[in-house]
């Protein structure tokens, strides 16, 4: 696992970063295996994302009831993740943690929690897929856009499971690819999802994951399991409309290094595929997302 020292990480614009204790099972640098790789581009794009999901991750908090006092944890939080959203909803009272791999979204992060004044609330650099926090103690544990990126999904949603307390809850938000559509079709669009469909894929992480949350769920022994699906048309302009053009640009060393296209190639069409997409006439809707949330059994 990828952890930087106190002394590395210190104190971020006020709020000081946290480490949980490094656990056995991880022996592998998480960061390694996340499927769209680490890059100031894919920061950027994690970025916007917050902003583009926060409604739905709005619906999602909503639907497992935080309350003021409650504690939670966002799992995979990247640069801001739905830290603030968590805050929102367990103040005054309450205890939001952040946990990332990647030490440069942890500092990213941390300025976020400083920047908005967020109180109760800590970052702290971690593998989710081991996190070495103690059992139980979380009323929600959350992962958005997380399962999707990592090869043994499973074994982090045991985690989640381990870290909510008896009756609490496990949530995410989960795309699932396979059903993108882009109308009047174009070739550069067609063939930039054949390629990222083989990228993403490449070190075990399942593009059309969404559709399996509510089995891994229940498997993992969650019970009232909920399932919702959205699918967005998005207008010109709108950042989701070019969310799959955004995404192999995220995985562009991995695509020229596995051979699937050059440099020339990938330029080509990603300036195809977004002049086609400035068409206001032109329909995008990129994929499908799942939401979905577990309660812990009491009894455990």
């Amino acid at each position: 696992m990828s952890m930087m020292s106190d002394s590395d990480l210190g104190a971020v614009a006020g709020q000081p970063v946290v480490q949980p204790p490094s656990p056995a099972a991880a022996v592998d640098d998480p960061n390694a295996v996340y499927a769209l790789g680490s890059s100031s581009g894919e920061s950027a794009r994690l970025q916007r994302q917050a902003e583009e999901f926060a409604p739905d991750s709005a619906v999602l908090l909503d639907g497992v009831g935080l309350r003021p006092g409650d504690s939670a944890i966002d799992l995979g939080c990247g640069p801001r993740g739905v830290i603030d959203l968590l805050a929102e909803r367990v103040a005054p009272g309450g205890r939001v943690v952040g946990l990332d791999a990647d030490p440069t979204h942890v500092a990213m992060a941390s300025e976020f929690v400083a920047r908005r004044g967020l109180s109760g609330v800590e970052v702290v650099c971690g593998d989710a897929r081991g996190t070495g926090l103690e059992s139980g103690s979380f009323d929600l544990v959350h992962g958005r856009t997380l399962l999707i990126t990592v090869p043994q999904p499973a074994a982090v949603l045991a985690e989640m499971v381990r870290l909510a307390r008896p009756g609490g809850w496990v949530a995410g938000l989960e795309p699932d690819t396979e059903a993108a559509i882009c109308y009047p079709p174009h070739p550069a669009f067609d063939r930039l999802c054949e390629i990222f469909t083989v990228a993403f894929s490449r070190n075990g992480a399942d593009p059309h994951f969404g559709r399996r949350m509510a089995e891994l769920y229940r498997q993992a022994g969650l019970e009232d399991v909920i399932v919702e699906v959205r699918a967005g048309v998005y207008p010109a302009g709108h950042s989701r409309r070019t969310i799959r053009a955004d995404l192999v640009r995220s995985m562009r060393s991995q695509i020229v290094e596995m051979g699937l296209a050059d440099q020339q190639e990938l330029e080509e069409l990603d300036t195809a595929a977004r002049k086609h997409f400035e068409d206001p006439d032109v329909l995008v809707m990129p994929g499908l997302y799942f939401l979905a949330w577990g309660r812990k059994p009491a009894s455990v």
